[in-house]
């Protein structure tokens, strides 16, 4: 029978009984290595621990676990064409998981950042993502959880030894939320922004090495918006329901196949099923269970609905991200949901895992 032997903020790490003590340095790297074993199980609640730790916990001893840390990679091995999740989690800060956030690298480089919530700003460093060599960001809507480390990112171009142009698209505005354009000018204008130091990103000027080009996306068209085409790389967007929030998907699509990235949403929108028609990747939320309560349906689709979404769209492979609460306790049964309705691959997700594009082989 296991007993606890460390928690922290609500996560519970489990070992066998008359096991050595566990410290906090080692409870840290149990976590950071977690982050690198997307098909194993997530560690809350103190439901069980991973077979991967098992096995070096008996093999190399805690102290050793500690010091492997600082060893294991927070990089992709591929970097040709794939996805990369910054944070896999909701706005619930004790699930150990920064908030939505997704790098697309392509021909070794983070070209595109999709979101920015909070976290993902220190996962985007432990990524080795340069904005240097980002391209595209997309703000799928303006939840904190999507957003708030948006201001920390773009703040690295004061270090740029040169002028770097980035265009970023987000949506319109509503009631209740603002537009991108709206978001941007509340954080950086000239005088009244609440970051209005970084001001010169809107012309490149004072010391901030980039110029923003920004795009509002009409959430309510039925047919994409192409919002990038560089070099080969494009990226479109569309609205999807997430309550009454303005709200985008975005699809990258390069020849080396395509990449689509669902933020939150309901599985209302029938429209979304021709966007991610034959993706080799996607990306869908997984925030509520089965027997979510009415409100939450409103905002987020539940499992069996994500599923069906999957299952009319025909991706190569399905990635499940936002996790948070008890979605995150009963992913298990997430998982055995999707398996009814689609026959590909499905992965729970996690901080910093990849999740690489794999091309066909030449005939196929």
């Amino acid at each position: 029978m296991p007993v606890t032997l460390y928690t922290l903020v609500g996560l519970k790490i489990y070992l066998q009984e008359n096991g050595p003590p566990i410290n906090n340095m080692d409870a840290q790297a149990i976590l950071l290595i977690s982050n690198q074993h997307p098909n194993d199980g997530y560690l809350y609640a103190g439901e069980w621990l991973m077979p991967a730790f098992k096995k070096s916990l008996a093999i190399l001893g805690l102290s050793a676990i500690s010091m492997s840390c600082f060893a294991v990679s927070t990089q992709c091995t591929s970097k040709e064409f794939t996805l990369q999740l910054l944070g896999s989690g909701g706005p619930i800060s004790d699930d150990m998981r920064a908030s939505s956030g997704e790098l697309i690298w392509w021909k070794g480089k983070p070209r595109v950042l999709i979101d920015a919530g909070g976290g993902t700003f220190l996962r985007f460093g432990q990524a080795g993502a340069h904005l240097e060599d980002v391209d595209f960001i997309g703000i799928s809507h303006f939840h904190t959880d999507h957003s708030a480390d948006l201001p920390a990112i773009l703040k690295n171009s004061v270090f740029f030894s040169q002028e770097k142009d980035i265009d970023i698209a987000g949506p319109n505005g509503s009631d209740d939320f603002p537009s991108l354009t709206q978001f941007m000018h509340r954080m950086f204008a000239p005088g009244t922004g609440a970051f209005s130091y970084l001001a010169g990103m809107f012309d490149g000027s004072d010391g901030v090495n980039i110029k923003v080009h920004l795009t509002n996306v009409d959430y309510h068209l039925t047919t994409p918006t192409q919002v990038f085409d560089k070099d080969g790389l494009k990226v479109s967007a569309i609205g999807i329901p997430h309550g009454n929030v303005p709200n985008l998907a975005y699809r990258v699509d390069t020849a080396d196949g395509s990449i689509v990235i669902s933020a939150d949403q309901n599985g209302s929108n029938p429209a979304f099923i021709n966007f991610a028609k034959g993706a080799d990747i996607l990306l869908l939320p997984a925030a509520i269970t089965e027997d979510a309560d009415a409100v939450s349906k409103f905002l987020h689709g539940t499992p069996s609905a994500m599923a069906k979404l999957a299952k009319a769209s025909a991706p190569k492979m399905v990635v499940l991200n936002h996790f948070m609460g008890k979605s995150l306790v009963e992913k298990d049964q997430t998982l055995a949901i999707f398996k009814q309705y689609y026959n590909g691959p499905v992965y729970a997700g996690r901080d910093l895992s990849c999740f690489p594009v794999v091309a066909p082989t030449q005939g196929e």
